[in-house]
């Protein structure tokens, strides 16, 4: 059984219809990519399969079960609005999924992500790519059976999106389904699967 089934999910926001028809299904251990413009419905794709939104019509699941609110250790969301608590440090950002399963959470995200040296900085004093990459850790702190990232690349510069890349690379080895929404073509190149959205529908490989 795929991990995830998208069965013919359409979706309107505002009158306007984002997605229309998308079928899709998504295995473990790998990195699948959603590319296309903006406007193709990559970040509405994301929401719905993370269970923060529900489709108009269709079907998302995930293992088995239907799309719901993120259970971090089942599926995890870095959105682009990355929600941290600005008063809280960096390791305490990237914790918080944790709650009780600390002893599953794996403390060597923060090195992986060149956060170590900022993990007792307070959110809110560190840079725009410093936040993003704590918000990274903390969508792959608890190794998620999916972990649906939003433009994880979008704030870095080069020497950081390879920290970035390397860590996508290391959460899917592991085990996790990495979904990917990004115009990155160097995260494109690293891909396993990449599924093509034009106007809210997938285009055909």
């Amino acid at each position: 059984m795929p991990l995830i089934e998208v069965h013919e999910v359409s979706h309107s926001r505002g009158g306007t219809r984002v997605l229309d028809g998308v079928d899709l299904t998504l295995d473990a251990a790998t990195t699948a990519v959603l590319a296309g413009r903006s406007g193709s419905g990559k970040s509405t794709l994301c929401h719905l399969i993370a269970g923060v939104m529900t489709p108009t019509s269709g079907r998302v699941q995930v293992a088995g079960r239907p799309a719901q609110s993120p259970d971090w250790a089942t599926v995890s969301l870095l959105p682009q609005r990355l929600a941290l608590e600005p008063t809280l440090t960096v390791a305490e950002n990237v914790l918080l999924p944790a709650g009780l399963r600390r002893s599953a959470a794996d403390p060597a995200v923060l090195d992986r992500l060149g956060l170590s040296a900022i993990a007792d900085r307070p959110a809110r004093d560190t840079s725009l790519g410093e936040q993003q990459r704590t918000a990274l850790a903390r969508a792959l702190i608890l190794g998620p059976a999916v972990a649906v990232l939003d433009e994880p690349t979008a704030h870095q510069d080069d020497e950081h999106v390879q920290l970035v890349l390397d860590a996508l690379a290391t959460a899917a080895t592991t085990g996790t389904l990495v979904l990917v929404a990004t115009h990155d073509q160097r995260v494109i190149d690293i891909a396993g699967q990449v599924i093509r959205l034009h106007s809210g529908r997938v285009v055909p490989t």
